[in-house]
């Protein structure tokens, strides 16, 4: 009897940690405490690495291949599956913390990756942009007031403690709402900002009321080089590849997409640039060896019969000492897909791109499992609670691969897209990465069961993370929607202040809001 008194009293004086919900770690606790941790970081960093790989060469693949065999427009399709493709991550991260851990790690994950995305992104961008880059009204107003909409009912629904069948659903059909808005988006934009803004939003950096402000520079040759002047530029035929680029930077696709999308057609147009300018009469795109016509100006060719494209074979090893380097850190992951998951982007595997779409979505729940299994060992040795570990490790983690694409487009003056489309990627983050497992769990797993969220301090998180959406909106306002210094520090200040605070809060700081996390003896 003592002993079930004891253990009920221990049950009552901390939380049982995640951990005890994955294997048996190889490492006793005080091993992991003398250094053995740090094989557990190296571990969780290669999973990052490993689903950024997965994602961008053959989830988002599979995920175009999709849309394109349904006949889907693309603004139906940035909004659903290429939003999947890019936020795929967290949202296997919140089906682990759901199915698995059964704690809040999940949510954590997301909530702090919404913050990430919309203060850190942006800060990063306004330091490291080198100019001034403008924004315009239309789309920060219409992706902020829907994300707050989106944000104020996660509050209402977490308040109590519990996610009934019902709140969840509530969560997936406004993301439904969400998709009809992009799909009538640029009827919206027309009405309410007028024709003349309307085609500045699509190819420049200002707005109407900027018209005589000097826009961005842009070069012919040189470092900077903005997209619209490559497309506008252009021979008219261009390779699959490239046609795909240049479609899915366009409005109608989803945030995160069009960011790494313009990423890399902007770094495939400098390469091309760069040795141009040096007079050289052949370069390398793609693994294969093009030769430079009408006065040494790379030209987009359509692919000639039988020729390869698709992704290089890691047998293939790259020129350049730091680009052998990254190919040697990669190789395992890139071997392990090569020969698992069929690269639909080739013409022998075009059909095969369900096939694609399954197996890469399996290597991703495997890649998410170690991931935060991994994470949740090192908060546990650590003794970090499992909501704070998903706010900042987790979620910088996911969220730095859009991180540096927003900054690829930012310096070539895209203010709109790496900005502004930062708030619209969480809404998919919000909605579907929380509301859909939610909503399988409570209506189709165990029908009218209830999701727990056991930490109280999530919900202050939440409700700061309600306040960055405002105070990052307003000081947009403030600056004359311009991205600079002053408002990139602005908003890192405000990324500094909100993880101070969630920790403080986790930690029962200001108020009690949990038990803290039980501990194992050295």
């Amino acid at each position: 009897m003592a002993v079930d008194d004891d253990n009920d009293t221990l049950a009552k004086n901390c939380t049982e940690p995640a951990v005890h919900e994955f294997p048996e770690d190889m490492f006793t606790n005080r091993q992991r405490t003398q250094g053995a941790v740090l094989i557990h970081i190296f571990a969780a960093l290669y999973m990052f690495l490993a689903l950024a790989i997965v994602c961008d060469d053959y989830f988002v693949m599979s995920l175009d291949k999709i849309c394109e065999k349904l006949d889907l427009s693309e603004d139906v399709a940035g909004a659903t599956f290429m939003a999947a493709g890019s936020s795929a991550p967290e949202l296997f991260a919140s089906v682990i913390g759901v199915f698995i851990t059964h704690g809040d790690v999940g949510v954590g994950t997301i909530v702090g990756s919404a913050v990430f995305n919309i203060l850190c992104i942006i800060g990063v961008c306004g330091i490291f942009a080198g100019q001034v880059v403008y924004l315009t009204k239309f789309s920060v107003f219409r992706d902020s007031l829907y994300y707050t909409l989106s944000v104020v009912a996660l509050i209402a629904f977490i308040y109590d403690g519990k996610i009934v069948w019902w709140e969840s659903l509530i969560l997936v059909v406004m993301y439904s709402g969400y998709i009809i808005i992009m799909k009538f988006n640029s009827q919206l934009q027309s009405y309410f900002s007028g024709k003349e803004e309307k085609a500045l939003a699509n190819g420049n950096t200002a707005s109407s009321e900027l018209e005589d402000v000097k826009p961005a520079k842009s070069y012919s040759r040189g470092s900077v080089v903005m997209v619209d002047e490559m497309i506008s530029s252009s021979p008219p035929h261009y390779r699959f590849p490239e046609a795909g680029l240049r479609v899915m930077i366009t409005n109608h696709f989803g945030p995160k997409t069009r960011l790494r999308m313009a990423s890399r057609l902007i770094i495939n147009e400098q390469q091309r640039l760069v040795q141009a300018s040096n007079g050289d009469t052949t370069m390398v795109l793609d693994g294969k060896t093009e030769t430079l016509e009408n006065g040494g100006v790379a030209e987009d060719k359509p692919a000639e019969e039988g020729e390869e494209v698709g992704l290089a074979s890691p047998f293939t090893v790259p020129g350049g000492a730091m680009e052998r380097v990254k190919w040697l850190l990669c190789w395992p992951v890139l071997l392990l897909l090569y020969l698992t998951v069929p690269d639909c982007a080739k013409p022998r595997w075009e059909r095969c791109f369900l096939l694609s779409f399954f197996l890469s979505t399996v290597w991703i729940a495997i890649f998410s499992y170690f991931m935060v299994w991994m994470v949740t060992i090192i908060g546990f040795t650590l003794g970090i609670p499992d909501v704070i570990m998903g706010i900042t490790f987790l979620a910088a983690g996911t969220s730095v691969p859009d991180c540096i694409a927003s900054l690829i487009v930012a310096r070539q003056g895209l203010g709109d897209m790496a900005v502004s489309n930062t708030i619209g990627s969480n809404v998919f983050d919000i909605l579907v990465g929380l509301g859909v497992p939610w909503a399988i769990q409570t209506m189709a797993v165990d029908y009218g069961s209830e999701v727990m969220i056991n930490s109280r301090g999530l919900v202050y998180s939440v409700v700061l993370l309600l306040g960055s959406v405002a105070l990052t909106v307003l000081g947009i306002h403030v600056n004359g929607w311009r991205l600079d210094l002053r408002l990139g520090v602005y908003v890192l200040v405000l990324y500094a202040v909100f993880l101070c605070f969630s920790i403080l809060i986790e930690y029962n700081v200001f108020t009690f809001v949990n038990l803290p996390m039980c501990l194992e003896p050295l």
